[in-house]
């Protein structure tokens, strides 16, 4: 904990536009999951993220090019879309259906929270070197997961569990193929991703028999709006920005398991979830796991 301390003091925290930055990451990106659970009990899970991620890719791609920031190569576009592919409906999209299953937003955070643990694991296995300390976490992270599966909020959902097992696995597999394949740079990327995972959304839901038979309540409007300009734009743009400002790596990374810790509390104060001891448990050998993965990587 010195070491992660010494290095959060290191990236000059005190910066009045960093602090900002990161209560956004904090924040924002924590309570979209909650979002979600909102957002889904209007609209099918597919078709609520083809919707959010074609109105997000609408605005951030017209400022980008009213700003002058030239479109990708083909070849370039290509890698961004398999990246956004595996990202937004390998990884977002299985959660979002798995919150449409019942699963409490505030542990599917903590499952999304381990995707570094995948990400050591599927990088060891692309060739890169990988520590004691590592697999000491990754194997610790596990067990957070078999006490999470136990604690019958999510075992309880046997699909749901297992789109919250798979999806941050291919959210790791598609950040680990990132810097390994050509692709578009800067936020042109995420626009690529998000346009390229909101067109094959919408005929996935419509396979899946996703239709919107009603009209979806206010409050599912209003969650789609708040993870559209939220989550998808404002989020995206601190991340961006404390990227630019070359903030140091353990304190970018640090919302990796501060996210988690904001879903559980907001889904409780919220979203009436309740967490079991053996949930609370899981969600702190996680969360443990995690920070010791990062600083492991750093």
């Amino acid at each position: 904990m010195r070491r992660l301390a010494a290095s959060l003091s290191a990236a000059n925290p005190l910066r009045l536009d960093v602090v900002l930055a990161l209560l956004v990451l904090y924040l924002v990106w924590g309570s979209t999951y909650l979002g979600i659970k909102f957002a889904v009990d209007g609209f099918p899970p597919y078709l609520m993220l083809s919707i959010r991620f074609g109105a997000a890719t609408l605005m951030l791609g017209a400022f980008l090019r009213l700003r002058g920031v030239p479109w990708p190569s083909p070849k370039e576009a290509l890698g961004s879309a398999l990246v956004g592919l595996l990202l937004l409906i390998g990884g977002m999209g299985s959660v979002s259906l798995a919150e449409s299953l019942g699963a409490p937003s505030g542990l599917a955070a903590v499952m999304v929270a381990a995707m570094p643990l995948w990400l050591s694991l599927l990088v060891g296995l692309m060739g890169e070197r990988t520590t004691r300390l590592e697999i000491g976490a990754m194997v610790l992270g596990l067990g957070g997961v078999v006490l999470l599966s136990r604690g019958g909020s999510i075992g309880g959902h046997p699909l749901a569990f297992v789109l919250l097992l798979v999806g941050p696995v291919l959210w790791a597999l598609g950040s680990a193929l990132n810097p390994r394949i050509p692709h578009a740079r800067g936020a042109m990327a995420t626009v690529v991703q998000m346009a390229a995972a909101g067109t094959v959304l919408l005929p996935l839901g419509l396979v899946r028999g996703e239709r919107l038979l009603q009209m979806p309540s206010l409050g599912a409007w209003a969650a789609l709006g708040y993870l559209v300009v939220f989550g998808s734009l404002l989020g995206f743009s601190a991340y961006v920005y404390l990227l630019n400002e070359r903030v140091r790596p353990a304190l970018m990374t640090s919302y990796a398991y501060v996210n988690p810790a904001i879903a559980v509390l907001l889904g409780m104060a919220l979203g009436g979830e309740r967490l079991t001891p053996l949930e609370l448990a899981g969600t702190a050998v996680v969360l443990a796991s995690v920070v010791l993965v990062v600083m492991a990587r750093r």
